[in-house]
């Protein structure tokens, strides 16, 4: 038996609806679970990892 923290609070979740995605692409990969009550969003999570640096960090690490 799992808990998920929820806007409602803390729900065992086997009552809420679980959907997941992700996103992959050359900057990217995204992976996400939501849970759903009664068509309502309840809780979202997300995990985001950079394949690459962004441009800013980049230059600035050129700066040291």
């Amino acid at each position: 038996m799992a808990i998920v923290t929820t806007t409602k609070g803390d729900m065992d979740e086997s009552l809420l609806e679980k959907r997941e995605g992700s996103l992959d692409n050359n900057v990217e990969s995204t992976t996400w679970v939501e849970y759903w009550l009664e068509g309502e969003l309840v809780h979202r999570s997300a995990h985001v990892s950079l394949k690459t640096s962004p441009a800013l960090f980049a230059e600035a690490a050129s700066f040291s």
